[in-house]
């Protein structure tokens, strides 16, 4: 599948970057980082299937969504660093481990290669209950998801993907297929069998998200062996949002 991708910069002395969001997210939410990474690099944040403006899709699942990024990378012609947020962080995590070839270095924000118990579909179910069609602003789509969704910080997220420009308004996010293949999104697939990926990579995660538990440190070492870990202070799962900067100093400090 041929994703959207939004470019930054023109080159320099290190690898490119690829960027690759988490459920709910795009391009867009990784813009102020992209840029200002992209002064030594080549900087690509891509929108996911399923997501922003890249195409929709029946399956959302990790082969899919590695091959995906695989298409990206190909398309450059030669490897990159790979950084993934929650699903983005596992499906650069399969990419790493079915085509290292095409990963120099690999980071994992707050997410481990482990089937989660939690589930999202009640945000998903929030999104449909919204009466689009008929909203004025973003301000009244906000007052409305309030209702369901009580965390102003969540629901300012889940609305960036809200187009109330477009005729009809319309989600760009395929919230059917999400629904549909939630059970995938915070699973893992079977990596019984796969290579170790031996590039450096490293796994960091916010000190106050339960993402990345103790427990999950053993398998992360049997397929990432070279992993380093650290966790970044007084951030929670969104670290890259909470902590910008922090998050950039730590992702600057690992890529050189």
């Amino acid at each position: 599948m041929r994703l959207n991708v939004v470019a930054h910069g023109q080159g320099g002395e290190r690898p490119p970057l690829l960027i690759v969001h988490g459920l709910f997210g795009s391009a867009r939410n990784w813009g102020v980082i992209a840029k200002r990474l992209s002064a030594q690099r080549r900087v690509l944040a891509v929108d996911m299937r399923n997501h922003g403006d890249s195409p929709f899709a029946e399956r959302h699942r990790y082969p899919d969504l590695a091959a995906d990024l695989a298409g990206v990378i190909e398309g450059q012609r030669g490897a990159m660093d790979v950084l993934g947020h929650s699903m983005g962080g596992k499906a650069a995590m399969w990419l790493a481990l079915n085509r290292p070839e095409l990963v120099n270095r690999l980071v994992v924000a707050d997410i481990a290669p482990a089937a989660y118990g939690h589930s999202q579909r009640h945000l998903i179910e929030a999104m449909q209950a919204l009466p689009i069609e008929t909203l004025s602003s973003r301000a009244e789509a906000d007052r409305l998801l309030a209702a369901t969704v009580a965390e102003a910080p969540v629901r300012a997220f889940l609305l960036q993907s809200l187009d109330l420009r477009s005729q009809p308004p319309r989600w760009r996010l395929n919230l059917d297929t999400l629904a549909r293949e939630m059970d995938h999104i915070t699973g893992w697939p079977d990596a019984a069998g796969l290579t170790p990926f031996e590039g450096a990579s490293l796994f960091l995660a916010g000190a106050t998200s339960d993402y990345v538990r103790p427990e999950h440190r053993e398998t992360i070492r049997s397929l990432f062996p070279r992993a380093r870990m650290a966790k970044l202070a007084g951030a929670g799962h969104w670290l890259h949002a909470e902590k910008p900067r922090e998050f950039e100093q730590v992702l600057r400090s690992f890529l050189t």
